[in-house]
């Protein structure tokens, strides 16, 4: 049975978004904005073992990912739109994609992701192409090479789930802060 996505469209995640740089006093451009949106999609199906975040289709357009309907839907300004409040599950990933990718440049993002596999694929098959998921978290879910470095988002890698998703501090039974992450069951070919 298919799940459906956390969130009811995309735009709750871009408005997190926009609202989140606009937080910190910074412009989030549409091409940085796409490459996050792109990443928050790819670690939340990591995760959630393969499900998304939104019901969002990225595509391997020349510039690099990029989500078609929110781009048009935001060609011209910021669309008046009813949005769902956000499940804490979403703004917990959103935080941690933004807080690990938020300070890099929109160049830097997009080089990165361009050389990625899901991206590089894609655009190989033909420039337009559909970017699956299930490409997301081949790449995105497995463990980096010594070679790719630690943690860093590169032409050859990226960080490692647990490098990104941001632990939820909560307290143990003596009042001790202790780190905690979601549980996620390891699937039959990672054993």
């Amino acid at each position: 049975m298919a799940h459906p996505p956390l969130t009811p469209s995309g735009f709750e995640a871009t408005f997190w978004l926009l609202d989140r740089a606009l937080d910190d006093n910074e412009y989030l451009n549409p091409r940085k904005l796409h490459r996050l949106l792109f990443l928050a999609q790819a670690y939340f199906a990591v995760a959630n073992a393969g499900h998304k975040l939104m019901p969002a289709t990225f595509v391997a357009d020349p510039d690099g990912p990029m989500e078609p309907t929110l781009f048009k839907a935001f060609a011209y300004s910021r669309p008046r739109v009813d949005l769902a409040k956000l499940p804490e599950r979403a703004e917990t990933l959103l935080d941690s994609i933004w807080r690990r990718f938020g300070a890099h440049s929109t160049d830097h993002l997009t080089k990165a992701l361009k050389r990625h596999p899901p991206y590089a694929d894609a655009f190989a098959a033909a420039p337009g192409s559909e970017i699956t998921v299930e490409a997301m978290i081949a790449f995105y879910g497995r463990k980096p090479t010594t070679r790719e470095g630690i943690g860093a988002l590169t032409d050859q890698g990226a960080p490692h789930i647990e490098q990104v998703l941001r632990p939820r501090v909560m307290r143990s039974q003596s009042g001790r802060p202790v780190n905690v992450h979601q549980w996620r069951p390891r699937s039959l070919k990672d054993q």
